[in-house]
C-alpha cells in the first residue's frame, strides 16, 4: 500500500547526496546478480513460495525447471519446454506464440518466469499455456515492470514489454475471458533505484524489500486457475 510522503525528511534542490549513485552506469548491468541474489528473483521466489502447493502433479516449466525442483510438491512430474533442445533429450520443443510444439489439456501447473515479456504477442501466448492445462490446473508466471533491459534476451529473441498490473488484468480479460486470476504485484521506489542501480537483494532489509508501493511496481505475478 502506498503511504503519504514525510515531506520533512525531503532536502532541498540541490542537497540531495547521490553518494555512489551519481553515476551515468550502473553498478552492475547483470541486474546485480554478480553482487548476489537480484531483486527480482528475490520477488520471484517469494511469488513461487506463497503459490509452491499449486506446484504438484504433472507440472511443465518453460526454459528449465529450477522452480520445479525446488518448489514442487512430493511425487511432483516435471517436463521442460523450450524453443530449441539445445541437444537434451529431456526438453521439449514448443513455440508458445504460435502454439507449435506445445501440448493440450494435460497439465495441473505452467511455470513462466520472466518469459512472457520477451514473446511478441503475450495474450496469444497465454491462450496457448491456457489450453495445455488440465481442468482445474495453474499458471504461475512472473513478468518485469520497471526494470532495465535484457541484453542478453534483446541480442537473441527480443526483450518487447513491460505490463503493470492492470495490464495483465486487461490482457486476461481480452484473451482468456472468465478464468480465475488472482495478480499480485511487488516492490517499492527504493528497491526500484536499487534493481535498476545493479544493486543486490543482500544490500537491503527485509522490511526494504517487503515493502509495496503500487507506483513502483518491480515485478508481477500471476496465478490463473483454468
Amino acid at each position: 500500500m502506498n503511504n503519504q510522503d514525510n515531506r520533512q525528511d525531503v532536502p532541498k534542490i540541490g542537497e540531495v547526496n547521490f553518494g555512489d549513485l551519481r553515476r551515468l552506469n550502473p553498478l552492475s548491468r547483470e541486474f546485480g546478480q554478480d553482487r548476489g541474489t537480484t531483486i527480482r528473483r528475490y520477488y520471484i521466489d517469494q511469488f513461487l513460495t506463497d503459490n509452491k502447493e499449486f506446484i504438484a502433479g504433472k507440472v511443465l516449466e518453460v526454459g528449465d525447471n529450477t522452480y520445479t525442483l525446488k518448489y514442487g510438491q512430493p511425487g511432483v512430474n516435471g517436463d521442460v519446454l523450450s524453443l530449441s533442445d539445445g541437444g537434451r533429450r529431456d526438453v521439449m520443443v514448443g513455440d508458445l506464440v504460435t502454439g507449435e510444439g506445445v501440448p493440450r489439456g494435460q497439465y495441473d501447473a505452467i511455470i513462466l518466469t520472466q518469459v512472457l515479456h520477451v514473446l511478441t504477442d503475450i495474450g496469444v501466448a497465454l491462450e496457448h499455456i491456457y489450453a495445455a492445462l488440465a481442468e482445474g490446473g495453474v499458471i504461475l508466471a512472473t513478468l518485469p515492470v520497471i526494470t532495465q533491459i535484457s541484453r542478453y534476451d534483446m541480442d537473441r529473441w527480443g526483450d518487447y514489454w513491460r505490463v503493470t498490473d492492470k495490464a495483465v488484468q486487461h490482457i486476461l480479460d481480452r484473451h482468456i475471458p472468465g478464468c480465475t486470476a488472482k495478480i499480485m504485484a511487488y516492490g517499492n521506489h527504493l528497491t526500484a533505484i536499487a534493481s535498476l542501480s545493479g544493486l543486490a537483494a543482500e544490500e537491503l532489509t527485509t522490511q526494504e524489500l517487503d515493502y509495496f508501493d503500487s507506483d513502483y511496481q518491480i515485478l508481477i505475478g500471476m496465478h490463473v486457475k483454468k
